[in-house]
């Protein structure tokens, strides 16, 4: 008897050990890492879908980020996702252009008038509002989204992961999902994990940025209009109004020009923002609302996009250059994709992700990359300040700059490797041969 009781405990000990990890392991169709603009996209298009989607955020919304400038295509993403009446009930800003200045020359784009056909305005946001609005409305649509739970690893199998996640009283468990889409943005959970982080070809820039209760705005449009401030070839400062009387401010440039200032950046961004002639004044004797924040080296790569069982969406995959705030928008994009070509992939449907995925998202970041590139070469900047302004140049470049970048019909698209250097050369050609 005794000989019969002993066996019979260690199988009772051992099913309640198995019952145990079974409790403690959550199963989901797709797994998203990341609350912000990617991953709420993402995981709304999937809800609407009826996929079992789960989102686990390391911070605890709201909170700050920076990315406060959109471009008209994202507004395509947060209408086919369901997201766009949230959005509009919190009365951002309106951007409707953008403006760059290099000393006494203006450059103006109006989104109304651009090549390709879209939306004609789009936001100006707080990140904090913004991404809260968001995560807000996919929950209210019932998305389980885990505030303050942070990815610790993941173990791919054959036909689903297992991933580790420590939550806010450090305890951890495990998720089994079919498929993850990994929108951590800066965090670049996966990228990290399966070491997948190369260089980026974009040159070494670094910023340094806060905000301000902007006191002495002026009234009417001047108030409201998103700046590009041209201080030296590759350095610029941006000023982004938002509609709460606040507003966004920032240097970037090489970080070498940007260490120069040294470590105290609320002295550092205050001597950056007396290099401006148009806006030195205006912010002058403003209190920063925080400590100004640096980021250093900013651009990011990936030697991939997807994998098996998994794709990287947003900054998780690649960040350019804020020059452009194509950053929402390539966040935004690689989200309503790649949740598309999952409902896909859990169909047991064909899903050729190097074409349809990869391809795709790469062709467009080449596009942005281009115009970045010959923004600090000055090519760029030379033809923004050209007089008289050529109309139909200027509405192909306008719809790049609202995102447009996929358009083939658009030759400052479909040919952007030499389309701005060939102008640029063409422009310096002619003043030089009216000055000889």
């Amino acid at each position: 008897m005794k000989i019969i009781w002993l066996t019979l405990n260690a199988n009772l000990k051992f099913c309640y050990k198995k019952t145990y990890i079974n409790m403690n392991k959550e199963s989901v169709d797709v797994l998203i890492i990341g609350a912000g603009p990617s991953g709420c996209i993402a995981a709304s298009y999937l809800n609407n879908n009826n996929i079992k989607v789960k989102v686990i955020e390391k911070s605890f919304f709201p909170r700050f980020v920076i990315g406060e400038s959109l471009i008209p295509r994202c507004m395509d993403h947060f209408e086919e996702a369901g997201l766009l009446d949230c959005l509009k009930d919190m009365n951002f800003e309106k951007k409707r252009g953008a403006r760059f200045i290099r000393d006494h020359q203006v450059c103006n784009f109006d989104f109304s008038k651009k090549f390709t056909e879209g939306w004609d305005w789009t936001w100006q946001v707080p990140r904090a509002d913004f991404d809260n609005a968001l995560a807000q409305e996919i929950i209210k649509n019932g998305v389980d989204v885990e505030f303050g739970s942070e990815v610790t690893n993941v173990v791919f199998n054959d036909n689903t992961s297992t991933t580790s996640v420590k939550d806010k009283n450090g305890d951890s468990r495990d998720i089994e999902a079919k498929f993850i889409i990994d929108s951590s943005g800066y965090g670049r959970v996966l990228p990290r994990i399966l070491g997948l982080e190369k260089p980026s070809e974009i040159p070494k820039n670094s910023s340094v940025f806060t905000h301000v209760e902007d006191i002495n705005r002026p009234e009417g449009e001047e108030g409201t209009l998103i700046t590009f401030d041209i201080v030296k070839q590759k350095v610029w400062l941006w000023v982004i109004p938002f509609s709460n009387g606040k507003t966004s401010i920032g240097c970037v440039g090489p970080t070498e020009f940007i260490e120069s200032y040294g470590v105290n950046t609320n002295e550092a961004l205050k001597q950056m923002m007396k290099l401006s002639k148009h806006y030195s004044s205006r912010f002058e004797d403003v209190d920063y609302l925080f400590e100004p924040i640096k980021i250093k080296n900013f651009a990011k790569s990936v030697t991939q996009l997807y994998g098996k069982g998994y794709a990287l969406t947003g900054n998780s995959a690649e960040f350019l250059d804020p020059v452009f705030s194509s950053g929402v928008s390539f966040a935004t994009e690689s989200a309503i994709l790649a949740a598309k070509l999952t409902i896909k992939e859990l169909n047991n449907e064909t899903v050729d992700w190097e074409k349809d995925y990869s391809g795709y998202i790469k062709s467009g970041v080449d596009v942005f990359a281009t115009y970045v590139k010959e923004w600090y070469t000055g090519n760029l900047q030379t033809l923004f300040f050209h007089e008289p302004e050529n109309p139909e140049v200027k509405e192909k470049i306008c719809a790049v700059l609202a995102g447009y970048v996929w358009d083939k019909e658009n030759t400052f698209v479909k040919k952007h490797d030499r389309a701005v250097k060939s102008m640029a050369y063409l422009i310096d050609m002619e003043k030089k041969d009216k000055y000889n």
